[in-house]
């Protein structure tokens, strides 16, 4: 296995295609498929020299893409664990790597890790004419900036309740999304887990269902801690996800068991619309 710091020297100062194959991106790497290219560079740019170290280790990030934390997330990793098949290796740039880090950096340590060394920005090339480089700064005036889930603490999850409490609950909330979730049953033991979203109100005029649906995805994700207390078993399980957007971040401040024959809760909805907060 070759260092990191002098695979990236060799990399960059030399044609190295005489010293690496091109071999078929491995259907175990979802988070690289549908990136532009189906063939990548053996070793890679993380030193791994074999498909079945590069699948071990590249599934450790899979859940990282799932998050959505950063829009190059899968760009940045994509180009380490599964270098485009050309002439060269062509490495990230510091920006991008620097971009990346500072937006997942937090949703690692949410499941207690730690930014990796190997993945250290100062690694990189400085200058954007010779790497990947982040999209333009006018990426961020054709892209809406939504509102950030956040790692926060579970709240406890409530199964006894009227539909007036629920009532009051809502009317201190921006939104309310009912949420079906079960867990995946994969070929690793990194635990997966199927999300449905139904949005149930969302009072900032700003937020459109879709994207406050796949907020509460990207909230669960980074959340996972939340997810295993929610789904002790394979059964599927329904909740309802009540909170506030506040200076730009997603709070869940309650959650709710949705049982299946639970009259509080639909009252609850169907009461809300014609509902007048004190």
């Amino acid at each position: 296995v070759f260092a990191m710091n002098g695979f990236l020297r060799v990399a960059t100062g030399l044609d190295i295609g005489l010293s690496t194959k091109c071999v078929v991106i491995p259907k175990e790497m979802d988070m690289c498929h549908k990136i532009g290219y189906s063939e990548m560079r053996l070793p890679n740019l993380m030193g791994h020299t074999s498909m079945a170290e590069v699948i071990l280790k590249s599934t450790t990030w899979q859940h990282l893409v799932h998050t959505d934390c950063h829009p190059h997330v899968r760009t940045f990793l994509c180009s380490l664990f599964a270098p485009i098949c050309l002439d060269t290796f062509i490495l990230p740039c510091r920006s991008m790597c620097v971009a990346v880090r500072d937006s997942c950096a937090p949703v690692l340590l949410c499941r207690g890790q730690p930014w990796p060394a190997s993945l250290d920005c100062d690694r990189f090339p400085g200058d954007e004419d010779t790497c990947l480089a982040p999209l333009t700064k006018d990426y961020q005036f054709l892209h809406k900036v939504l509102p950030k889930p956040t790692c926060q603490t579970c709240p406890a999850v409530e199964e006894f309740f009227t539909h007036k409490r629920v009532l009051e609950v809502f009317c201190d909330s921006t939104f309310a999304v009912k949420v079906k979730l079960s867990k995946k049953r994969t070929a690793f033991e990194d635990q997966e887990y199927n999300i449905e979203c139904q949005v149930e109100f969302i009072t900032q005029g700003s937020l459109l269902p879709y994207e406050t649906q796949s907020m509460i995805q990207q909230w669960l994700l980074i959340n996972e801690k939340c997810i295993e207390r929610m789904t002790p078993s394979h059964r599927p399980m329904v909740y309802l996800l009540v909170g506030n957007i506040e200076e730009g971040i997603i709070l869940v401040k309650q959650v709710y068991r949705w049982q299946r024959k639970d009259s509080q809760l639909t009252l609850a909805t169907q009461k809300w619309r014609y509902h007048k907060c004190l």
